[in-house]
């Protein structure tokens, strides 16, 4: 996925329907989809990214922060 990849209009999240931010792939982890209302993480998996509800995880709060960071908005 790229930060102007037009999936990302129209991708939500799956609990909260909410915008998902693209977190490019860094420090040896995979490419992501965020939700830091909910400070869930969802995976992209060779370009498909994972939605379903059991697919993201929480992140810590450090995690979080440096999530923060990074977004493309």
């Amino acid at each position: 996925m790229t930060p102007d990849d037009p999936l990302l209009t129209i991708l939500a999240c799956p609990l909260d329907k909410g915008r998902l931010h693209l977190l490019p792939a860094r420090d040896g982890r995979e490419e992501a989809l965020y939700n830091p209302r909910l400070r869930r993480r969802y995976p992209v998996t060779d370009g498909i990214p994972q939605l379903l509800p059991s697919s993201g995880e929480q992140v810590t709060d450090d995690d979080h922060e440096e999530y923060l960071k990074r977004m493309v908005p």
